[in-house]
């Protein structure tokens, strides 16, 4: 089969850059299993198992499909699609909170995720862990860790911050946010005890993440997925989070603990040497591995080349949230 994905980010990704790292990773197994792999993305991006054609801004993303293209995998929700020709997929990345309908062949990034739009169709991501450093299991855990764009209130990392500073001695560390953030305020800790690392990436978010004893992931909105849990169950850490979104079907018992309330979680830490590292890590590998999403993916595109819809009809939110944050108390 001849897939071209389309993104508008750039590949690889350095730093941070979720869509990118699972379009990537999505494309590297699709070369393995046969498929002839092309995207279509952000100019400058390079790749060895596939083609790269740059996006040229000044033209209709639909007038650069190639002609001898089998099934487009767009990755946000082009203009103007009712011209296309070729069959196609969406992968629907993020939230939305408005009326809006999305196209009949959208696949969302968890369960959570596709029924909060009234669909059933869903392809959980995965990483290719080859690429990842292995565990070291002999490394002293010394901190915790938030992983996530800091920047973003709804990432709560003033709730991570809450926890550990409830703790007696616990520390944190966090990753993908400056200490100062005028557009959040100062950042509300001056606490020796919380460090920042701004947007690492590669061997050095690997490191950092293999000295963590977990990660605290207090979000206050349904998160799609979540490529931070599975980073860093991966590095045997286990998940101290809210209840939102996609945690529940991540985040089980052997792994984590989820609870809307800061003193769960405070208990939850305190407790942190309860839960097996190396189950942690087995079970990320296992469950979200690429290999296990290029499957589900193609299962998808060969219903859609059978000129199969993935839903029944157009996926649309089917509750408006009203309040600006989930609960965090």
């Amino acid at each position: 089969m001849r897939i071209l994905i389309v993104n508008k980010g750039l590949i690889p990704v350095k730093l941070y850059g979720g869509t990118e790292r699972v379009i990537w990773y999505l494309g590297k197994e699709l070369a393995k299993l046969g498929h002839k792999v092309t995207y279509l993305v952000k100019a400058g991006s390079v790749c060895d198992f596939g083609s790269v054609i740059p996006i040229d801004e000044s033209k209709d993303i639909l007038e650069q499909i190639p002609e001898e293209i089998d099934l487009v995998h767009f990755n946000f929700t082009p203009e103007n699609l009712k011209k296309i020709e070729k069959p196609y997929l969406i992968t629907i990345h993020g939230n939305s909170n408005d009326d809006r309908k999305y196209d009949q062949n959208s696949v969302f990034v968890s369960q959570n995720h596709a029924s909060r739009y009234g669909s059933d169709s869903f392809v959980y991501n995965g990483l290719d862990w080859s690429d990842y450093q292995k565990p070291d299991w002999s490394v002293q855990r010394e901190y915790f860790h938030f992983l996530g764009k800091a920047a973003w209130r709804v990432k709560n990392v003033k709730g991570a911050i809450d926890v550990i500073k409830q703790t007696k001695s616990e520390r944190l560390n966090v990753l993908g946010g400056q200490r100062f953030n005028f557009n959040m305020g100062l950042r509300l800790t001056f606490s020796s005890r919380v460090n920042f690392f701004g947007m690492v990436g590669g061997a050095e978010k690997d490191k950092l993440i293999n000295g963590s004893k977990g990660l605290l992931f207090p979000v206050r909105w349904h998160e799609p997925f979540g490529l931070a849990i599975i980073e860093s169950l991966y590095y045997g850490c286990p998940v101290f989070g809210t209840p939102y979104g996609s945690l529940p079907e991540i985040v089980n018992q052997d792994v984590g603990l989820l609870s809307d309330k800061l003193g769960d979680l405070v208990d939850a830490i305190n407790g942190v040497n309860a839960y097996s590292r190396k189950l942690c890590h087995k079970y990320t590998v296992e469950m979200f591995n690429s290999k296990k999403m290029a499957l589900s993916y193609l299962e998808k595109y060969e219903r859609i080349l059978s000129k199969e819809k993935l839903n029944d009809r157009r996926p649309q939110i089917v509750k408006i949230q009203a309040e600006k944050f989930l609960n965090w108390e």
